[in-house]
């Protein structure tokens, strides 16, 4: 499934050219939210004291019951639903010290190009192209609408930010050095970013991330970087 819908992302951005499909696609059946996902009967902690130490739970490679629930989450409470994510990825459940959901972290494959973050790096197409893979995409984020802790979004980041190069790397034999996230404005302001170190470098000019021919009007976004490395 991943290899197809990477193959399917580079067919569409022009990358590759495949063969006219024998039959039309089927739908992508959407996940449905088990019960799991329903808000909590008792009133959840109001400060992040209360439900440190957190846990990042990985949800990539843990079995299917784990990738279930998670895409049911996302799914029913995350404003843009779910969509599998493309090529290499990570997704984590986040968890409090009693083992409640607080939030779901979703990592994959860098977009393509993407001209702000390219300048702030100084890549050159060749230099991109070889080293797209250390790059990151934070494709998701949901902080459950129940949850309403100060500051406990930049802690999630915090804790992603020194789980995440190892775990990908032991995935994928890579090591990460920056990861990249895109805002949508004016519904975020990427508050919780900044709190956490990530950079405001531009904004997107309102294309998808793999859309190298403009044929997919998006809401324009505004595109923060995080290093995860003082040498990258």
């Amino acid at each position: 499934m991943m290899a197809r819908l990477t193959m399917l992302a580079m067919h569409r951005d022009g990358i590759i050219t495949l063969p006219p499909p024998r039959r039309a696609p089927r739908r992508l059946r959407e996940p449905e939210p088990g019960p799991e996902t329903d808000p909590p009967q008792a009133p959840m902690p109001e400060t992040l004291d209360a439900v440190r130490p957190i846990r990042l739970v990985r949800v990539t490679g843990a079995g299917p019951e784990a990738s279930r629930v998670w895409n049911g989450f996302v799914a029913r409470w995350h404003y843009l639903g779910y969509t599998p994510l493309v090529g290499a990825q990570m997704r984590y459940a986040v968890e409090d010290r009693e083992g409640r959901p607080l939030a779901m972290l979703g990592f994959s494959a860098a977009a393509w190009r993407t001209a702000p973050r390219d300048a702030c790096i100084g890549w050159s197409p060749e230099v991109r192209e070889r080293n797209l893979q250390r790059v990151i995409d934070n494709s998701r984020y949901l902080i459950m609408p129940w949850v309403r802790i100060p500051n406990l979004a930049s802690h999630i980041l915090s804790e992603a930010r020194r789980r995440l190069p190892q775990d990908w790397h032991d995935r994928y034999k890579v090591t990460p050095v920056l990861m990249e996230t895109f805002v949508e404005i004016p519904r975020f302001t990427g508050a919780v970013y900044k709190a956490s170190g990530w950079i405001r470098v531009g904004t997107t000019l309102g294309r998808g991330k793999y859309d190298r021919k403009n044929e997919w009007a998006k809401p324009r976004k505004d595109i923060w970087l995080c290093p995860l490395r003082n040498d990258w």
